[in-house]
């Protein structure tokens, strides 16, 4: 269960971070598995370190990439509504946060109902997490930030809250599909054990649509998810003396209707050979070989009732953006 919060009065501002060396480690040993894999492969929450991070805030504004909208269209319309289905007071931390931009509407809807708010972001990026709190703290005189530079599957356990408070924790933009089936039911089972009966998990996840409109979300006319996916060749580089020819490499996003999922790929346009220096790896490649980086899941909202069941929550509401695109789903743990 979550930890119980000390009777002192914190900082309006703490910053846990798990250790640059500790992710680093990490970070090496998971390149070297991926890239002597067959077929290759690259997890995607590398992604982010602080210019993919940057990168990806830049694809929230994209004309194509209407997931970031869509959520926040939901909750300026329905963040009051949302945070009623919870009694209150309420603490939230939030899984991947980000640049916390869209939380900006549900720390309103909260802080006009309590007095104090505690907010507990984890991501893997320090740099976002001091941005977004800096903002954050601008705005809202009774805010407090509490946030953990981790992956936040190892973060969970990790949460804080008063005696008598209910926890609310936000999984946001569709993050939920970047896990296969098996993997998601295996990390919400995960989350229901860091909760309490009575606590909240609020999911956003991206609906089933025309492989036209989600293959241009992943794959824009401006080449920013292209250069997205590509940082993850230039981060090789800068952090483990990689010699990858980003020139030698393009983007390619592809909706696999069978499995529900957009993949994405980055394709060796020529036979070469890749030196890692602080691995000591040479890496071959053949011409139009891929490096699997990222498959983004859908669903329809039949598989978020059932995923709510298998994990130990019950839905009690959902919730569509105008043209019913995106979900956001307050599930209640059981």
């Amino acid at each position: 269960m979550p930890g119980q919060l000390p009777s002192i009065t914190p900082p309006c501002f703490v910053l846990h971070d798990s250790g640059l060396r500790f992710n680093h480690d990490h970070f090496a040993h998971d390149v070297q598995l991926g890239l002597t894999a067959n077929p290759k492969t690259l997890a995607p929450k590398y992604f982010y370190d602080a210019l993919g991070s940057q990168l990806f805030e830049a694809i929230c504004l994209l004309p194509e990439y209407y997931l970031t909208r869509s959520e926040t269209e939901i909750f300026a319309n329905h963040a009051a509504e949302i945070v009623a289905k919870l009694p209150g007071p309420v603490t939230i931390a939030e899984l991947g946060s980000g640049s916390s931009l869209k939380t900006r509407l549900l720390v309103e809807a909260i802080l006009k109902r309590q007095t104090q708010l505690h907010y507990q972001p984890i991501d893997i990026s320090s740099t976002i997490l001091e941005q977004s709190a800096i903002m954050l703290l601008g705005h809202y005189q009774n805010l407090r930030i509490t946030a953990q530079a981790a992956d936040y599957t190892r973060g969970l356990h990790s949460i804080l809250r008063n005696k008598g408070e209910k926890l609310l924790i936000l999984f946001l933009g569709s993050n939920i599909g970047n896990y296969k089936p098996d993997d998601a039911l295996r990390l919400l089972r995960d989350i229901r054990r860091s909760v309490e009966a009575g606590d909240g998990l609020l999911l956003g996840a991206d609906l089933k649509k025309s492989a036209a409109v989600l293959e241009k979300a992943y794959d824009d006319a401006l080449g920013v998810t292209k250069s997205f996916n590509l940082n993850l060749l230039l981060r090789i580089n800068r952090e483990l003396g990689g010699n990858f020819d980003l020139t030698r490499f393009a983007h390619r996003a592809t909706y696999n209707k069978d499995l529900g999922c957009i993949e994405t790929h980055l394709i060796s346009s020529t036979a070469q050979t890749v030196k890692i220096t602080a691995l000591e790896l040479h890496v071959d490649f053949f011409e139009g070989e891929t490096i699997h980086t990222e498959s983004s899941y859908k669903y329809d909202l039949s598989q978020l009732k059932d995923l709510a069941e298998m994990s130990g929550f019950e839905s009690a509401g959902t919730w569509l953006d105008q043209d019913e695109r995106f979900s956001c789903n307050l599930w209640v743990a059981v």
